[in-house]
């Protein structure tokens, strides 16, 4: 296949040129997540022919990212989110290479992915996780392009460009609270605006070209087309080697002690335990256990004194990320007997089901 006809019409920018093509060619990119940024990034990379790709998810896809992810076909609901946006992006642009990789990124395998990619992309939703790439990004000299969303409202940035400013630089407090996409509701669009100018970042930083997010953040709202482009500092408090995060990380994941759905089954009728929803009210299996309590992880700060701190405590969200954010914050307020059921209620749903019916 004529690679100059496929990129012919980028190829003929001034600014980029066949030299500058070859740079895209060369170059690779590790994007972190699949979701609704995931999945506006990864299309408009591949398009434009990035050499290397490498997917890091290990979720599945649920009918109600559908609305968002829309890379992602109804007869895909149940598939990996890695495997399923491999197949898109390889079926747009066949010569390139992409490595789905189906784990959750983690202080174990975070540096040794990030070792093989020039640049990393954050496109996930978790705080804890942005914290966790950010300091990766930090130990293997890597820039992070950031992207953030907030109902109507979205944040890009790069961080760690050519030893910029961090995402710690902007966001020094490690234990504040913010809402997910699960927590807040999101509109499909604004994910693919954010997810699109974290491509343009990408591109232009692999380029040469242009201007960097360094040590600026933009902020969009979709509802009026307004943005404002704000200046921040590199902070001096904060320094991270490898031996540092290893222990940093080490320990937090040692914290996080998951159950799975099927252990806790005897346990439904046991008073000595507690249940504990941590999704909205509004969500959807509902669960009813005599012993249960729900608590919206977003009011948990507030209201975690209505638990007893000696009691074991089984925490539960739709698929098991926002408990695990719960359990963190509980071990933060001296609680000992905490653990995060694993699958959440969609997977504790399925076994009553079964269990009933048998």
């Amino acid at each position: 296949m004529n690679t100059s006809e496929r990129y012919n019409r980028q190829i003929i920018l001034p600014e980029i040129r066949e030299v500058g093509q070859q740079k895209l060619l060369k170059s690779k990119v590790l994007v972190i997540g699949a979701g609704g940024l995931g999945a506006a990034v990864l299309p408009y990379l591949a398009a434009a022919g990035v050499g290397e790709i490498g997917i890091v998810d290990d979720d599945v896809i649920e009918i109600s990212n559908l609305h968002r992810q829309v890379i992602y076909k109804s007869s895909a609901v149940g598939k990996y989110k890695v495997d399923e946006s491999k197949l898109m992006i390889s079926e747009l642009n066949p010569l390139i290479k992409v490595n789905a990789i189906p784990e959750k990124l983690s202080g174990k395998n975070a540096i040794s992915l990030f070792e093989k990619y020039d640049i990393i992309v954050d496109a996930t939703d978790n705080i804890f996780i942005k914290y966790l790439i950010n300091d990766a990004c930090l130990v293997t000299d890597k820039p992070m392009v950031y992207g953030s969303i907030f109902r109507f409202q979205g944040q890009v940035s790069v961080f760690n460009y050519q030893n910029g400013p961090t995402y710690r630089c902007l966001f020094p407090d490690e234990n504040a609270q913010s809402l997910n996409c699960e927590d807040a509701g999101v509109i499909g669009i604004s994910v693919g605006i954010i997810g699109m100018l974290q491509a343009n970042e990408v591109i232009k930083m692999i380029l040469g070209i242009g201007e960097v997010m360094n040590g600026k953040v933009l902020v969009y709202s979709i509802l009026n087309n307004e943005q404002q482009k704000y200046d921040f500092e590199k902070s001096t408090n904060f320094a991270m080697n490898k031996e540092a995060f290893e222990e940093k990380y080490k320990e937090v994941e040692n914290q996080v002690e998951e159950i799975s759905a099927s252990a806790i089954l005897n346990e439904i009728d046991n008073h000595e335990v507690l249940f504990l929803d941590v999704r909205n009210e509004d969500e959807v299996p509902k669960i009813n256990f005599k012993n249960g309590i729900q608590i919206p992880l977003m009011n948990l700060e507030n209201e975690f004194k209505k638990l007893n701190p000696n009691q074991t405590i089984y925490v539960y969200c739709q698929s098991g990320i926002r408990s695990k954010i719960a359990v963190e914050l509980l071990q933060k307020k001296e609680f000992k007997n905490v653990k995060s059921i694993a699958g959440g209620a969609l997977a504790m749903k399925q076994l009553l089901k079964e269990k009933v019916s048998n």
